[in-house]
């Protein structure tokens, strides 16, 4: 099966110009075709952009354990929506991914069920050396360095010596310092209010945590990847990273902050808490100077009904995946950044961090990963809309120029004039760790 993407704006690996993109069954075959190319289809883009597929490398699907708020069909189908064509899922489902053999059969409800392409973590804990030794199907390892779900958190220092120094995988983190959340909590009685969520989780939490984490992998020369960054306080700790560091920024660390509270209350509720407006500011800083590499979503739905709890019984977490690279042509719409800096940040830069084969870029040989866009598309976002099991989005409501029109995985459209295929299926994401990552690669321009 063939298939020529004609006269459509195209991100490339050299900038972005306009060109027609070959496919050949799974596989980009040819930037650039001739005029004189046959193929089985073909796609008149004009006036639309082509990007890689974005790679979501942080979200949640609570499959298995906790499917009433999303699993990997609705995730995924989500996903396809929202123009990502792969996504990395997190260890802390029930059970959760802490052995090989969790890890097989979480890989094996994902070829059943997922239309986009999927790859999972495994879970560190402080006694599963052995495990985390013999994975190899995995971008690699999370460690929750403050509070989780049952034994997935690590706080104790002598494990984490263990696995910085005796693992070889890519290591990421959730970093807050877990005596300094229970102290603040304390403090606070508790907390009464959505918003002191943010002063029992607050800047000196992350900041902690994220110095510790850092200082492991710089001593034992690990490579390692700070989830989630939060706060400007934590941003002077990466800018040292002896090629070993990497670090992402969410959506809703950039886009809201703590004067959010008054209207969204637990939407915005999240772990790590949202911050303030200087906080937003300065990551937007730091995504443009290279000091942050990747945007991700955390993508971690609850229902409402689990979100309206009164404070603290109210869950952390928000859906984010399928509006997330919208939300970010918007931001190219407003001059906030580039088209080119979005496809770095979304596509580009996971594909190196995790060692992702053939993915990430539009070029010959590279998985037909790809998403058309209309740049000048207006919409709004609406709860009514959304694909997520759960149903609501904290956007719900904001306007937006800049929408995702078709996504194609492997070379199989899964999504078009609104419209997903339910019954295509992504592939599992191939990881080459040998390859040296993210700084070892030219993407560090």
């Amino acid at each position: 099966m063939r298939t020529l993407i004609r006269n459509a704006q195209c991100t490339l690996p050299d900038g972005t110009r306009q060109t027609d993109v070959l496919i050949e069954n799974s596989s980009i075959l040819d930037v650039a075709a001739s005029t004189a190319t046959q193929a089985d289809e073909v796609i008149d883009a004009a006036g639309l952009t082509l990007l890689p597929g974005v790679i979501d490398d942080q979200v949640h699907f609570r499959d298995p354990g906790l499917t009433h708020k999303e699993d990997l069909h609705t995730g995924s189908l989500a996903c396809a929506k929202g123009g990502v064509t792969t996504f990395l899922e997190m260890p802390n489902t029930n059970p959760a991914t802490i052995s090989r053999a969790a890890l097989i059969d979480k890989l094996k409800l994902a070829a059943g069920k997922c239309v986009v392409n999927y790859g999972f973590y495994m879970g560190a804990t402080p006694d599963n050396i052995g495990e985390l030794q013999q994975q190899d199907r995995t971008p690699g390892i999370k460690i929750f360095i403050g509070s989780s779900t049952g034994n997935l958190l690590v706080d104790e220092q002598a494990a984490l010596e263990r696995i910085f120094a005796e693992t070889t995988l890519p290591i990421c983190a959730h970093c807050e310092d877990e005596a300094t959340v229970r102290a603040n909590s304390e403090q606070l009685g508790g907390g009464h209010s959505y918003a002191d969520h943010s002063r029992i989780r607050d800047h000196r939490a992350a900041v902690i945590a994220t110095q510790r984490a850092v200082d492991l992998a710089l001593r034992h020369a690990h490579r390692f990847h700070v989830l989630h960054v939060s706060t400007a306080d934590e941003l002077p700790i990466l800018t040292d990273h002896g090629g070993l560091l990497t670090a992402e920024a969410c959506p809703h660390h950039l886009l809201f902050n703590i004067e959010d509270y008054d209207k969204l209350g637990s939407l915005v509720q999240m772990n790590p808490s949202i911050k303030t407006a200087v906080d937003n500011a300065a990551l937007w800083r730091a995504l443009t100077d290279g000091r942050i590499q990747v945007i991700a979503t955390d993508h971690a739905p609850h229902t409402l009904e689990e979100k309206q709890r009164p404070y603290p019984q109210s869950p952390s977490g928000l859906p984010a995946v399928e509006n997330s690279l919208a939300l970010m042509l918007n931001a190219v719409h407003q001059d906030r950044c580039t088209l080119e800096q979005v496809v770095r940040w979304m596509c580009d830069a996971p594909a190196r961090v995790w060692d992702i084969v053939n993915k990430g870029r539009i070029a010959p040989g590279y998985d037909a990963d790809l998403v058309l866009v209309d740049l000048r598309r207006r919409h709004t976002i609406r709860n009514r809309d959304q694909v997520t099991k759960c149903g609501w989005s904290p956007w719900d409501g904001v306007a937006l120029t800049g929408l995702p029109v078709r996504t194609w995985v492997m070379g199989q459209t899964v999504f078009v004039d609104g419209k997903l295929d339910s019954a295509i299926r992504g592939q599992e994401a191939q990881f080459d760790h040998a390859r040296g990552g993210y700084w070892a690669t030219e993407c560090r321009s």
